[in-house]
């Protein structure tokens, strides 16, 4: 079942179009990459299923019922604006807006500690925002996002400023969220973050849908069935099997080769050939990147 059903949703502002009917499902418990360019129309849709703005034509359906009020409790969202009280003493903040989500003090006290263990910052409880680094206001925000435990969790450009080993443990816990039954929508322009996280994406470029799916199809789909080979002995132009793209020396007598193959011949069938003519060493299928992917969609679009 989807979580979230988007349905031909429309948005304009004063002679710009940021959305033109978009259409698009996330299913339960996944993690869904929300991807394009800037200006793309991504902040809009989410700010629409945050119900900050109301679209101007179509619907948003959560659970198959139209977007209400009481769906906000249900929803954790990180903005790509930080937007934490610097004034205010982290403990205090954090079991602030933990209430506001409607959680007990006890309840969102307990929640909050757990969370200060898990992230070994059980020091920064009276500390005040303004005190704290980019990266560490980031992560009480991130605690800020999840701490009611939504059902659906968005999260804009979340590794903004993190460095490496925060980044990491940010990835850690959305991966956790989502094993345990969260649906994550993910808003990113970091491809690699896409390639380690997301189990479905969609696509938005000028203001339209262009590709959605699982990335393995989508993979799948723009795969060209190219295929890398360490071998033993040289391998002398093309069969009626694949084409030789290009060969070269590696070390010593052995040779990567880039061989190409049509539809009619799977990955058996080409080391069936191969084997008679060389000593195969590796045999890796050349999969297209996300990024890869990304750029080829977008450029087609600016070409049409």
């Amino acid at each position: 079942m989807n979580i979230i059903e988007v349905v031909n949703i429309s948005k304009r502002y004063s002679g710009h179009t940021a959305l033109r009917e978009v259409s698009l499902s996330v299913p339960r418990g996944s993690i869904y990459g929300l991807l394009g360019p800037n200006g793309a129309g991504k902040t809009t849709l989410i700010r629409i299923i945050t119900q900050i703005i109301a679209a101007d034509g179509g619907e948003v359906l959560m659970e198959g019922r139209p977007l209400n009020a009481d769906h906000i409790r249900q929803i954790g969202y990180l903005p790509e604006e930080r937007g934490l009280y610097r004034k205010m003493k982290v403990g205090e903040q954090l079991l602030y807006l933990a209430r506001l989500k409607g959680l007990r003090r006890d309840e969102a006290t307990s929640k909050i500690r757990n969370w200060f263990e898990k992230f070994e910052i059980a020091d920064w409880w009276g500390k005040k925002v303004e005190d704290l680094s980019k990266g560490m206001q980031q992560k009480i925000q991130f605690i800020a996002t999840v701490l009611h435990g939504p059902k659906l969790i968005i999260l804009d450009e979340p590794f903004s400023g993190f460095d490496p080993i925060n980044a990491n443990l940010i990835k850690d816990e959305i991966l956790q969220l989502r094993d345990e039954g969260c649906t994550v929508i993910f808003s990113t322009h970091r491809m690699e973050s896409v390639e380690e996280l997301c189990d479905h994406i969609c696509l938005i470029n000028k203001s339209q849908k262009i590709l959605e799916g699982s990335k393995r199809q989508i993979k799948k789909k723009y795969s060209t069935n190219t295929y890398v080979v360490e071998h033993k002995g040289r391998l002398n132009g093309s069969d009626d099997g694949y084409e030789l793209l290009e060969t070269k020396v590696q070390e010593g007598e052995l040779y990567r080769s880039v061989l190409s193959v049509g539809n009619g011949t799977d990955p058996n069938g080409l080391i069936e050939k191969l084997i008679g003519r060389v000593e195969l060493h590796s045999f890796v299928q050349r999969v297209p990147t996300m990024n890869e992917i990304f750029i080829s969609m977008v450029k087609e679009v600016e070409h049409e």
